[in-house]
């Protein structure tokens, strides 16, 4: 008889393995789902050590293959900031969705900015405004991924009714 921590860890087990595969395979500019699984970890899984350690590991296993930058520091903190955001809302909906691309925009692209551009209110505004493009590609990744977690959640619960948490 499987207990719910054995459950719980292969659906955390499932998600590293999508998110890392999902990171290096080939797919537009920021569409992918590590924001997805940032807030719905915060959200849905109960202990928080491993809620916060999902995007970290998806990011640094998949970063194995993609290369490991400065600016991974600025995109891990802007990750661990949507699992925050996860631990505080009722609901995973269209708001936090966006809330949560936001977030990500607005701290990774600080990150650019600090290691790549003048530190000045016209180096930042550049920063902001060439990252805008990329910014459509992730709010479209977000809701895409939030939903698909959203609504395979919901109907693996329906499917097994005890809680994954």
């Amino acid at each position: 008889m499987e207990n719910k921590f054995d459950r719980s860890q292969k659906i955390v087990l499932l998600m590293i393995i999508f998110g890392v595969l999902c990171r290096i395979i080939p797919h537009p500019p920021n569409f992918s789902p590590i924001t997805a699984i940032a807030l719905f970890g915060g959200h849905n899984l109960s202990d928080r050590r491993v809620a916060f350690s999902l995007p970290l590991v998806i990011l640094f296993f998949s970063d194995l293959f993609l290369g490991i930058f400065p600016i991974s520091l600025f995109v891990y903190a802007g990750f661990l900031t949507i699992v925050y955001l996860g631990t505080k809302i009722k609901s995973i909906g269209f708001g936090n969705i966006i809330l949560s691309s936001l977030i990500f925009f607005i701290i990774s692209n600080f990150g650019v900015w600090i290691l790549g551009y003048p530190r000045n209110i016209d180096g930042l505004i550049q920063c902001y405004t060439l990252a805008i493009p990329f910014f459509g590609y992730s709010i479209a990744g977000d809701l895409f991924f939030g939903y698909l977690f959203k609504f395979s959640f919901i109907k693996i619960s329906s499917i097994f009714p005890k809680s994954i948490n």
